[in-house]
């Protein structure tokens, strides 16, 4: 599942590819927004972690990768 992730002050956001739920992203942020924690923490799917400081989150958007759709068309 695809996670988009803005931050403020920085020109890009941050995408990752999760392996996590959508209901488990979104208890995470859930609960970094609540202030249950400082970092918001997610695991991309190679293992490695993406930690953001919970004050400086702009916005988490949450779904599934788009398909691409490659060829050519005729006229």
């Amino acid at each position: 599942m695809e996670v988009k992730i803005g931050v403020q002050h920085a020109p890009r956001e941050i995408v990752l590819e999760s392996g996590q739920s959508v209901e488990e992203v979104e208890r995470v942020v859930t609960d970094a927004l609540a202030g249950k924690t400082q970092l918001l923490s997610l695991q991309d799917e190679k293992g490695r972690k993406i930690l953001v400081p919970t004050e400086r989150l702009a916005y988490v958007e949450i779904g599934e990768p788009a398909v691409r759709k490659v060829g050519f068309g005729t006229l």
